[in-house]
């Protein structure tokens, strides 16, 4: 790691460092339109619940009831739509994901316009179960037309610094909001655990504060170790006399432990606040009752139907993207094998096994994930702002991990050419 950063300062590398900065100033101006709240509004102080994850994803964008309050997140749920309708679901979709980048490019568009039209009923929807009846029709469509707004704003600037930057905008925008409310949180946490008194008890405080750091940094690492686990399948192919992992002929397809990331997380909590978000539209003393006692994950009710739809999600997603009836066929087609298994259906059936047990493991590590700050709020004193572990940990994780294996990459291959041109 500090081999690369030390290549990134050389005179070479010059456009890379303008690309790295172009990425900052972009991410700046994200971070700024945080402050911005939408004109006539205030700021929620009420507790957001089950949106309390929307919220650490914009960088407490939804409880400033900012411009960017909706953030990215109708696009993220427009592309997991546009992924299962690719599934032979529509044929149109499933047409258009063969046909290559230009099929990818009309997805890409379709894509966008459905993110849009999620984030103005999103937006509707916050304006009438924030305000209230208070509001009129007109209030309530210039909230949602300005928190639209935002949005498309925000799909544009991650969209130049996916071109313009260095890494995927999108995600670098969910991240650098996540990673705005980390500053806030320790603060608080320092607040809440040390107390100045005697000096046994700031010596206690401190120390409680201490260990709260260590776990926070050792759950990171913790984290690290599992997204860049994977398990290696042999792969042999009998018209190949090189390989690149020795062996003649011999490659590797690899499976991560953790294949569908943490998209079974924000489809689990997605599902399990429907009831929420209808309860606060409907305002009905007897619905909220059942949905805040059954259908929130902070009861063990609402928290057991959480665990489930993350497994049910990580394997529903896991075999989407490594299809392994799709896989045997463009193996076998390949001429590749795996040793000591026949081609076609059995192979088919070993991959599927395989992938069964690793989801198994993924899954596990989402609930723990996910379910930590969930633990952790309920058997401390903490205020709910303070959290360990969580999808946005994970997301910033996830997220840095994979630019920062480009911006490697992207050094690695100006350093290639650079030695092939001597030659």
């Amino acid at each position: 790691m500090f081999k690369t950063m030390k290549q990134l300062f050389t005179p070479t590398n010059k456009d890379l460092r303008h690309r790295i900065y172009f990425t900052l100033a972009a991410l700046l101006i994200f971070i700024l339109g945080i402050s911005i709240r939408v004109p006539g509004t205030e700021d929620l102080s009420s507790n957001l619940g089950f949106l309390e994850l929307l919220n650490t994803m914009g960088g407490g964008a939804l409880k400033n009831f900012s411009i960017f309050a909706l953030g990215v997140m109708p696009y993220i749920t427009a592309s997991i739509i546009m992924q299962l309708l690719q599934m032979d679901i529509i044929p149109y979709f499933a047409e258009l994901s063969k046909q290559g980048p230009t099929g990818r490019q009309k997805i890409n568009q379709i894509t966008r316009y459905m993110g849009i039209a999620f984030a103005f009923i999103e937006g509707y929807a916050f304006a009438f179960s924030f305000i209230g009846k208070s509001g009129s029709p007109i209030d309530y469509l210039y909230i949602s037309t300005v928190l639209t707004a935002g949005t498309a704003f925000l799909l544009w600037l991650g969209d130049q610094i996916t071109q313009k930057g260095i890494g995927n905008g999108i995600s670098l925008i969910i991240m650098a909001g996540i990673i705005a409310t980390l500053p806030q949180m320790f603060v608080t946490a320092f607040q809440s655990l040390v107390t100045f008194g005697t000096v046994q008890q700031t010596s206690l405080g401190i120390a409680k504060f201490i260990l709260f750091v260590i776990v926070y940094f050792a759950i990171i690492i913790g984290m690290i170790f599992v997204q860049e686990s994977e398990r290696r399948i042999p792969i042999q192919y009998a018209n190949k006399s090189t390989a690149a992992y020795g062996k003649a002929g011999q490659s590797f397809m690899p499976i991560k432990i953790n294949t569908a990331g943490v998209i079974p997380v924000i489809f689990a909590s997605s599902l399990i606040s429907i009831p929420g978000i209808i309860a606060r539209i409907v305002n009905k003393e007897t619905f909220s009752l059942i949905v805040s006692k059954y259908l929130s994950y902070n009861t063990p009710v609402g928290f057991i139907i959480y665990v489930l739809l993350i497994f049910l999600f990580a394997y529903f997603y896991t075999f989407i993207q490594l299809k392994p009836e799709e896989f045997s066929k463009n193996l076998q087609d390949n001429g590749g094998y795996i040793p000591g298994v026949r081609p076609g259906e059995e192979t088919k059936n070993y991959v599927s096994k395989i992938l069964s047990r690793l989801t198994v493991l993924g899954a596990l590590f989402l609930v723990i994930i996910a379910g930590i700050p969930i633990i952790f709020s309920n058997f401390t004193s903490l205020p709910t702002t303070v959290s360990i572990g969580g999808t946005g940990l994970l997301i910033v994780v996830g997220v840095a991990l994979e630019t920062y294996k480009q911006l490697e990459g992207s050094i690695l291959a100006r350093g290639y050419k650079r030695s092939y041109r001597r030659r």
